[in-house]
């Protein structure tokens, strides 16, 4: 992952209050939780690299964590745990995040959805900086919920949806979608139901849901749509369907 030392403006502009986590890398533990807007998050690596000496023995755990990360060549992580919130709202859920997190740095002890739930900072300007995608084609759009470490894209998206068979078949595309932002295109070949027996590869049995079968769309047609925003008209809040038409 590309290393991130402070969010675009664009970004900060629709970020609002938010409660964050710093994770050391060498053993996935949260060291850290906190609030802030603007740049907060990445204040307190600048704090440990220029040298900044805090009295206060929450802040010197904290650096001290840091700098020990540095020194063995590694970078903190930071993930925004939830954006988008009043200060007051922000107080409360970065409370509860140093109940869930005992082993933090904090001393003191301390309220989503897709759009503003966890992410980490990379994601984060993904989906606020991406342009909204211009549809040159029938597509359907799938939002997928996928970690890094879980399964491929193609899996995950043709593998199984409640959906009109009629209306699927008339799509040129298949548009994989995370947090809004397009993340792949596939072109489906065929629509079949959801069955052991049409994908024995597949662990799970829905007989009332649909699949596709197909591949990822040439490099042409990923360029124009993978890294682009779902258009607003798409992204309406409670929509909670995962799949969409643009026709």
């Amino acid at each position: 992952m590309e290393r991130i030392t402070e969010f675009p403006s664009e970004v900060i502009k629709e970020l609002g209050y938010y409660v964050y986590r710093l994770i050391d890398p060498r053993n996935g533990e949260t060291f850290y939780v906190g609030k802030g807007k603007g740049n907060r998050v990445f204040q307190h690596v600048k704090g440990e690299l220029s040298g900044a000496n805090e009295e206060a023995d929450e802040l010197s755990e904290k650096l001290r964590t840091i700098k020990e990360i540095h020194n063995e060549g590694l970078e903190v992580i930071h993930i925004i745990h939830r954006h988008g919130m009043s200060e007051e709202v922000a107080l409360e859920v970065e409370a509860a995040l140093i109940d869930a997190y005992p082993y933090a740095t904090n001393i003191a002890s301390g309220k989503g959805s897709d759009d503003y739930g966890t992410m980490n900072v990379l994601q984060i300007i993904k989906k606020y900086k991406a342009e909204d995608a211009f549809f040159k084609h029938r597509v359907v759009m799938i939002t997928i919920n996928r970690s890094i470490n879980e399964k491929p894209i193609y899996d995950a998206v043709r593998y199984s949806w409640k959906m009109s068979k009629e209306r699927a078949e008339k799509a040129d595309l298949v548009l994989a979608v995370e947090r809004g932002v397009i993340v792949d295109v596939f072109v489906p070949y065929q629509w079949k139901e959801a069955t052991a027996e049409n994908f024995p590869e597949m662990p799970e049995h829905f007989p009332e849901r649909l699949a596709f079968v197909g591949k990822q769309a040439e490099k042409s047609v990923l360029d124009m749509y993978v890294g682009k925003r779902i258009p607003k008209e798409f992204r309406k809040k409670g929509a909670s369907n995962p799949v969409k038409y643009n026709f």
